[in-house]
């Protein structure tokens, strides 16, 4: 989420002002959001800025003697903060969290007559979800298809990742020994019921398809605060085996059937289309839009016809 005071940070020496990237807390519980100065400074002040909403100033921090003025934005007992003991640093606490305090937290500091400094902002995340719960991506992959790589000698590797919280997710793909990011694309994060989804592709040119490739993922639940790392077969080896359709669950593989890649990741399902199938899906959904369109032109035209019939029908009636 880009805010006016996130471009406002950049400006202005961001990165003077350390703060963490995401903060996850339950309903009800509290959560603390640190801030801390590479140099000692007087004073500190705390914004929330919420999507479709203005920044909001919610209090001030005065370092030097440990004073704390709070705005009318929210009530003592909901929100408050305290200096910490090196003199360049404070913790904001945020009580009886509901989802409506979610947004991003910023924290600004200035010396004197030194210019502003932002912190690049913290995103505070309200679930009634257990921590224990496994709300890590779920990776499903798509592999190239037989037309796209005879027609435009090249392929594409899909991977789309489910049932995901919270929605904070950084993708990047590279060769398998490779340490270059790879140009790529994707999708928006789209929320779907209490959990997110969102999906990237990589497009490899022919010079490529011999090489394998990974989809590297870095989300705060992975195990072991981990990246999953996704690793693709080379094009080229995906041309030599036999067209499936089916689902295999990594850890417990159908007996005599060997998957034709493997992962490196913490991997719950993988799906691996026949070639044709995902072409033969478009087309599909094409031809459907087509006819919804043809649909809708006729309908209009009738609808049209029986207005303009009736206009003239009380036209006629009013001449007579």
């Amino acid at each position: 989420m880009l805010s006016p005071l996130a471009f406002l940070g950049a400006f202005l020496f961001l990165g003077k002002l350390e703060q963490p990237a995401l903060i996850m807390a339950r309903t009800g519980s509290s959560a603390i959001l640190s801030c801390r100065a590479r140099t000692k400074v007087s004073y500190i002040h705390w914004y929330r800025h919420q999507e479709g909403k203005a920044v909001q100033r919610l209090l001030i921090v005065a370092l030097y003697r440990s004073y704390v003025q709070t705005d009318s934005i929210l009530k003592g007992d909901k929100v408050t903060a305290k200096r910490g003991t090196d003199g360049s640093s404070c913790n904001l606490l945020l009580l009886k969290l509901e989802k409506s305090d979610e947004g991003v937290y910023y924290c600004a500091a200035w010396e004197g007559h030194s210019p502003t400094l932002f912190g690049p902002g913290t995103l505070l995340r309200v679930t009634d979800k257990s921590p224990d719960e496994d709300t890590s991506p779920k990776p499903t992959i798509f592999l190239p298809s037989v037309a796209e790589r005879k027609l435009h000698k090249a392929g594409t590797y899909l991977c789309l990742l489910e049932d995901f919280f919270p929605d904070v997710i950084k993708i990047d793909w590279k060769e398998k020994n490779g340490r270059a990011i790879l140009k790529s694309q994707q999708g928006n994060t789209m929320k779907t019921k209490d959990t997110y989804m969102k999906y990237t592709w990589l497009t490899v040119s022919e010079e490529s398809m011999g090489k394998e490739h990974k989809c590297v993922i870095r989300h705060e639940k992975n195990k072991g605060g981990v990246d999953q790392e996704i690793l693709f077969p080379s094009i080229n080896t995906v041309s030599l085996q036999p067209r499936s359709s089916e689902m295999y669950n990594v850890t417990h593989p159908p007996i005599n059937k060997s998957l034709p890649f493997k992962t490196t990741g913490e991997t719950n399902r993988w799906l691996l289309l026949d070639p044709l199938q995902l072409q033969l899906v478009n087309t599909s959904a094409y031809c459907t839009y087509l006819l919804l369109l043809v649909k809708s032109m006729v309908y209009t035209v009738i609808t049209a016809i029986c207005l303009l019939g009736r206009a003239a029908l009380c036209d006629n009636g009013k001449s007579s």
